[in-house]
């Protein structure tokens, strides 16, 4: 599948037209068609910008897989990194404050076919952080197999109903925790994942 192929076929899976990408770009619509029809190539800047909207990596939109850095960091999607963290019972989440990393053990992920998730409390020092500076690193350590999961990627604020319903099922402590008698404090946000290696 050639680069523009993909970009096609994501910008269609997502519903997305020529016209409200081009337009999310800065670019025309005429643009975008040459890039799906492979006359012409995305400059670097907007490759980049191409892999937020349409949520894959620059790496799979140039090569179809993520890179080869070891024999273990093949293809691995969000239900490959969310299955290694379940199995672990735990992660560790690094955000960025005042240009300093911070760092803080979690629980609560979720992926579906599309994404990785994780489960926060808006009333958390995590959520605001979160919201400042959206990039983020995750990390896990299997003491059976020995192993790393380390995730890199951009965390966004996710309000789906099904996916909330679906974590909060998959965590009934979740509503202990996070669901007041007033106001709801359970907060999800999406990962979008740039870079995920076991090693």
């Amino acid at each position: 599948m050639t680069t523009g192929e993909k970009i096609a076929a994501l910008r269609k899976e997502k519903g997305i037209t020529q016209e409200a990408m081009a337009e999310s770009l800065g670019v025309t619509r005429q643009s975008v068609s040459r890039w799906e029809m492979d006359t012409a190539f995305p400059e670097t800047e907007k490759l980049i910008k191409l892999g937020r909207i349409l949520e894959c990596s620059i790496d799979f939109l140039l090569n179809g897989d993520l890179q080869k850095d070891n024999e273990d960091s093949v293809g691995l999607s969000a239900r490959d990194c969310f299955c290694f963290i379940r199995e672990c019972t735990y992660f560790f989440l690094a955000t960025t404050v005042g240009g300093k990393p911070r760092l803080r053990p979690m629980g609560f992920v979720y992926a579906d076919d599309r994404a990785l998730y994780l489960a926060t409390d808006s009333r958390k020092s995590v959520h605001s952080e979160l919201i400042r500076s959206s990039f983020v690193e995750l990390a896990s350590y299997n003491l059976n197999t020995r192993k790393w999961i380390r995730i890199s990627g951009s965390a966004v604020r996710d309000n789906s109903t099904a996916v909330r319903e679906e974590m909060t099922a998959l965590y009934p402590m979740i509503r202990q925790e996070y669901i007041g008698k007033e106001e709801l404090y359970l907060v999800i946000f999406k990962i979008i994942i740039e870079e995920a290696l076991i090693q």
